[in-house]
């Protein structure tokens, strides 16, 4: 839809009524122009409610190419693109009448006046053809435009996203207090796991597990811990009785921390356990697959 509302009254006097008036009450709905039941209404000085009422005494003369009721959704988009805070406290949505329902109006409305206004209207709807045929070429270059500034928005949009998707550092140092820093950090690794997770740390205890749990359905989890104290085993057996269990197996032939996401092998300088209360550091191993550095533990 298309085309500009003319918000004021009419004196309805010839000398008072203008051809651009007319021109600005002329709107674009279903790619035609019409007119609606209230303005017409108003150039004839009737009610809205008698000029509908005899378009419906001679329906017959008034098939849906001359005639038409805007539906819901066509409103929201007229009252968004004109402006239109209201349509005075109408009760329905207003019929819409293109060229050829104006020109029937005539046969109907038999008063001077609506003789008089509707040669005005046709020349008006004239008017308006021609502007639209003489500049047909401006409108496209300007559809194109607004096309390509979508396509434009739409392309910077996804930038956007990309941006924000990687926006994970792959290595970098966690001060003493960024207690929550780390802590996200971590908890990102983990939800970003599509299939398995495997943590090497020789200090583990229940806040890691409740860190693990964050990780998607279906995703496994292992820890390789030096030393499997009374308590953590009994922290994991209450834990795996109630949620996704998380095997955990002896080793002690690490000295480092190591985080496995999937392919992905991750050098973390301090225990789970502890991030953030002393500075360390995170690596991500480029040179290094988590296929690689398992089988490598699973043989030593």
């Amino acid at each position: 839809m298309q085309g500009e509302k003319c918000d004021q009254s009419f004196e309805m006097q010839k000398p008072h009524l203008k051809q651009q008036d007319i021109e600005n009450l002329i709107y674009v709905v279903r790619n035609r122009q019409v007119m609606f039941d209230r303005d017409l209404a108003k150039l004839y000085q009737v009610e809205t409610g008698q000029l509908n009422r005899q378009v419906k005494r001679n329906i017959e003369r008034f098939p849906s190419d001359f005639m038409f009721q805007l539906t819901k959704e066509e409103m929201a988009i007229l009252k968004c693109q004109n402006g239109i805070a209201s349509w005075g406290g109408d009760r329905h949505f207003p019929y819409a009448f293109t060229e050829n329902g104006v020109a029937m109006l005539s046969g109907i409305l038999r008063s001077e006046t609506a003789v008089d206004v509707n040669i005005r209207i046709m020349r008006a709807f004239t008017a308006m053809r021609h502007f639209l045929a003489n500049n047909a070429q401006l409108f496209q270059r300007l559809s194109n435009i607004e096309y390509h500034q979508i396509e434009t928005d739409h392309r910077i949009d996804e930038v956007f996203k990309q941006l924000n998707a990687n926006t994970q550092p792959q290595q970098g140092i966690f001060f003493d207090g960024q207690v929550f820093d780390a802590y996200r950090y971590i908890s990102n690794l983990v939800r970003k796991a599509k299939k398995s997770i495997v943590l090497v740390d020789n200090y583990v205890d229940d806040t890691v597990l409740t860190l693990l749990d964050k990780r998607k359905d279906g995703v496994s989890a292992t820890i390789y811990t030096q030393n499997i104290s009374q308590q953590l085993r009994l922290d994991i057996a209450r834990h795996n009785a109630q949620y996704a269990i998380i095997d955990v197996q002896s080793f002690n032939k690490a000295h480092d921390r190591f985080l496995l996401i999937d392919k992905e092998v991750y050098h973390i300088g301090a225990s789970i356990k502890d991030l953030g209360k002393k500075w360390f550091a995170f690596t991500l191993l480029r040179d290094m697959t988590a296929a690689e550095l398992l089988k490598k533990i699973q043989t030593a």
